[in-house]
């Protein structure tokens, strides 16, 4: 049978039950969607981790009380460790390090902070040092990041986000104005550009004062630093930065030979290998809920194509009696199956691209519909049509003409 007819037999086919056909793919429709919002919500949440969350250089990495906690037991472990130290800072940074170009610290918590009439109840304050911009690569929109002279001399300035800038300087320039955080005044010297928000992140509702502002006037007792140590020779020389800093580390703490380490280590690469095994797990999961609903999906193909094949008894016989082969039925259900569901893998496609930016417009979360998910949607879709409709198109194309000619 030429294709071109045997596409319009199919076509012809589907069109004579419409209804049927859609009700059919209802749940390929559910599965494709699923797996399209799925997968886009991820794959755009990669790239932003990637791009915006971990921010982190490859060559630096974090010293501080936690480090990653992947358990509870961790965690537990981890709250009975002692403070990171600025006697301990001073000591890291006094140049004894021989394989550490530089090294910062920071502290922060949430504070309110306020400008005349408008207030803000609990804004993200962080004391640094000044390199601390260079180890993370801060952009200023306006203005600049304090020096170690104003740090050293423990004057009150600021660097404020956007967000922060909005809500408390609205339509003004913020550079040389006053601020009051928990009732202290401060002078803004810079603004960050706006980042946006997304997956609880917030990186525009931040404000950067001098360490030793935020030690003398909101550091606590117990309260720890987080040293932030760039390596010596770029990437190449981070093992040897590493196990340097766990000497020293040890050696200031007394800690035995067969302890674990008192502080926890995060690097770059550390950051992208924990939300790897988070974003698969959260994948796997719901692939496996996706694809509950495409097996159903295939099911009910398979049974509406079983009911077609006795419907049409008489068609198939007459078109093996007039000469039609066996592989030219095969191949007509075939398609019908495929056909069928290639057009709920396409309505699939639209409804799970609209349900991932409506999550994208509504929690702000950064998903990117690509080609490749487009296409992987469609052609697994159309593949599980075609396992759905082997065996109707197996019994059609194996019925008794004669048989198949009488049937009412």
């Amino acid at each position: 049978m030429d294709p071109r007819e045997l596409l319009r037999v199919a076509l012809r086919a589907i069109r004579a039950h419409t209804l049927r056909s859609f009700l059919t793919l209802l749940g390929v429709i559910i599965g494709v969607a699923t797996i399209v919002a799925v997968v886009g919500v991820i794959s755009g949440l990669n790239t932003y981790v990637k791009d915006k969350i971990i921010v982190l250089s490859p060559d630096v990495y974090l010293v501080e009380k936690f480090g990653i906690i992947r358990s509870r037991q961790e965690f537990l472990q981890a709250i009975k460790r002692p403070p990171i130290t600025w006697e301990e800072y001073e000591r890291l940074s006094s140049g004894i390090l021989q394989h550490a170009s530089q090294i910062s610290a920071a502290a922060g918590n949430t504070m309110p902070v306020s400008r005349g009439e408008h207030h803000l109840d609990s804004i993200s304050i962080i004391g640094a040092t000044p390199n601390f911009a260079d180890l993370f690569r801060l952009d200023m929109e306006t203005g600049r990041f304090f020096t170690e002279n104003e740090n050293q001399a423990s004057q009150h300035v600021a660097v404020i986000g956007a967000d922060t800038r909005e809500e408390l300087f609205p339509h003004l320039d913020p550079i040389g104005r006053t601020l009051l955080i928990r009732g202290i005044p401060f002078t803004v010297i810079g603004l960050m550009p706006k980042q946006g928000k997304s997956i609880g992140f917030n990186q525009d509702d931040r404000i950067y004062i001098p360490l030793n502002v935020y030690r003398q006037d909101y550091m606590a007792a117990n309260e720890s630093l987080e040293l932030q140590i760039k390596a010596r020779g770029g990437v190449a020389g981070l093992d040897a930065s590493i196990d340097e800093v766990r000497a020293m580390f040890r050696a200031m703490r007394h800690t035995s030979f067969k302890s674990p380490d008192p502080f926890g280590i995060i690097t770059q690469d550390s950051l992208q290998q924990l939300w790897k095994t988070i974003s698969s797990a959260a994948f796997l999961l719901l692939m496996l809920i996706s694809s509950v609903s495409l097996g159903v999906g295939g099911i009910v193909i398979m049974n509406i194509m079983l009911v077609s094949v006795v419907e049409r008894t008489q068609e198939i016989g007459v078109r093996l009696a007039i000469g039609a082969r066996k592989r030219d039925i095969r191949r007509q259900f075939l398609l019908e199956a495929a056909l069928l569901s290639a057009a709920g893998g396409v309505v699939g496609v639209v409804i799970g691209a609209l349900g991932a930016w409506t999550v994208r417009a509504v929690a702000g979360f950064p998903a990117q519909i690509t080609i490749p998910i487009v296409l992987t949607g469609i052609g697994l879709s159309t593949l599980v049509g075609l396992a759905a409709g082997f065996l109707p198109a197996y019994r059609a194309s194996n019925l008794v003409v004669i048989d198949a000619i009488r049937a009412e």
